[in-house]
Formats: structure tokens, sequence, C-alpha cells
């Protein structure tokens, strides 16, 4: 047996509106700018990764984290800090050991997930907005259901970030010994901006403070917890600050190494 709902005696009937959406404000803007965004940096980081030439400073031993570790090859000796094992091909990039990984980690990175959902598949595109498609499966079926390797891409990416840490110390070099330039800032940056990005991540949020079950027994991971729950607050401006600094630390890197522009020297 099926029932109707009734309405209170005076009241009017539901209005009958045909627009998809009542927002009157540029809801449309933010879904634009992201595929923008990404697009465009997307596009520069396959040409630069295809490149397979100005990565390398030598005399300051700056590498750009687009090229880290640098295990080919086809790699500059000096530039190969962990050997030099895969293939030298075209198609193969210098870093093939790392991006991949690092791909998987943003990938499946809650804020990018939302950002790429809503801009490119219009699922929703916003806020009171209909969605773009008939139907919502969520991520329970193929290929979505590969977005719960975040967790695991997770210890990847903390790896790599040691990995930049490395590059960033090994670079205090000047060809007399110690060194310190602008290359050096900007390279330093960069691995900040990555890590707090790194554990501003849910995944270490709940690896930190996750599975327990009174804070009080555990005072330091609460303490641990606190800070990165801070940091898990900026977690959508530091994704997209730490594009804006891998990309500016490997343009800058590319312009010493094609001679475009000379290192601005502190020490060294």
């Amino acid at each position: 047996m099926t029932t109707t709902a009734t309405r209170p005696a005076g009241a009017k009937p539901r209005a009958a509106i045909e627009a998809k959406t009542l927002r009157t404000d540029r809801w449309w803007l933010a879904p634009v700018l992201t595929v923008i965004g990404l697009t465009a940096w997307v596009a520069y980081a396959t040409f630069r990764v295809f490149m397979q030439k100005l990565y390398w400073v030598d005399a300051y031993h700056y590498l750009t984290p687009f090229y880290s570790p640098c295990v080919s090859k086809g790699c500059y000796p000096a530039a190969a800090e962990f050997g030099r094992f895969i293939p030298d091909n075209p198609l193969i990039p210098f870093a093939a050991l790392s991006l991949p990984f690092l791909l998987i980690f943003r990938l499946t990175c809650y804020y990018y997930r939302k950002a790429y959902y809503r801009s490119f598949w219009l699922s929703p595109p916003a806020c009171a907005v209909p969605d773009g498609h008939a139907k919502y499966t969520g991520e329970t079926r193929f290929p979505l259901i590969f977005q719960n390797a975040h967790r695991y891409a997770f210890y990847a990416a903390a790896l790599i970030s040691l990995i930049n840490t490395w590059d960033a110390v090994l670079a205090m070099h000047s060809p007399s010994g110690f060194g310190f330039g602008l290359g050096n800032v900007i390279l330093w940056i960069n691995v900040i901006m990555l890590w707090a990005y790194t554990a501003s991540c849910h995944s270490c949020r709940h690896i930190i403070g996750g599975r327990l079950k009174h804070f009080s027994k555990h005072p330091v991971r609460y303490k641990l917890w606190s800070w990165v729950s801070v940091l898990n607050t900026r977690h959508m401006g530091l994704a997209w600050i730490t594009l804006a600094t891998l990309a500016l630390t490997d343009f800058y890197i590319m312009g010493l190494a094609a001679g475009w522009w000379n290192d601005l020297r502190f020490i060294g």
C-alpha cells in the first residue's frame, strides 16, 4: 500500500522549477579554473620529464625534482646519486622509479579527487548543482576502487620527500666547496612545502592518530595528531602551492642549465 503526503490546510503547492540550479553566483568559475590549472601543469610536467635534458647544474649540484632520483643510464653520472640502472629510452623518464608513485599519490589524494571529480567529470560541478551523470556508483567499482591505494602511496611519497631533502642538502655546493645561492632557497622552499603537503595528507593524519581509543594514554601521538590536523585544514592550499613550487624549481634549474640566467650566489 502506498501513501501520499498531505499538505497542511491552506499551504500552496510546491513550485515547478525547471532550472537545474537556483544559484546565481559564478559557481562554474572554480571548476573552469581547476581544469585550466591542472591541464597546464600536467602539460608542462609531461613535456619536461620526457625532455631528458636541462635538469642538472653541475657547478652547484642542482637537480630538478622532476628528475629525482635520476636512475636512468642516460643520466649524468654526477646527478645519479642512487645509481643508473633503468634503460636509456626516450619513452622512459629518467625518474621513472619515483614518478609513478607520485602520480598515484596525487591522483588518489582526497583533495585532488574532489578537484577533478567536480571539474573534469562534473560529479557534481558545485554544491546545489546537479551531477553531470545519470547515476552515482561512488568508488566501489573499477577503476575508482583503486582510490583506496592512497594510504599506501603515502609511504612512497614520504620516501621520495626524503630523497628530495637529500637533493637539497647535496645542492649546498659550489666549485670551491660549500655554497649557497638563490637556487638553494628555491630548492628548500619546495622541499618544505612538499613535506607540509605530505604531512597534511588525510592518510598521514590517520596513521598518526588513528586506531586509538584514548588520546590521554598516547600524549605524544595526540600532540603530533594535533599538529597534522592543523596542516590538514590547509591541504587544498598546499596541494596547489606544491604544484607551483615544483614547476618553479624545475623552470629555474632548467634556465640555469640552458644558460638563460646565472644563479644569484650568497656564498661560494
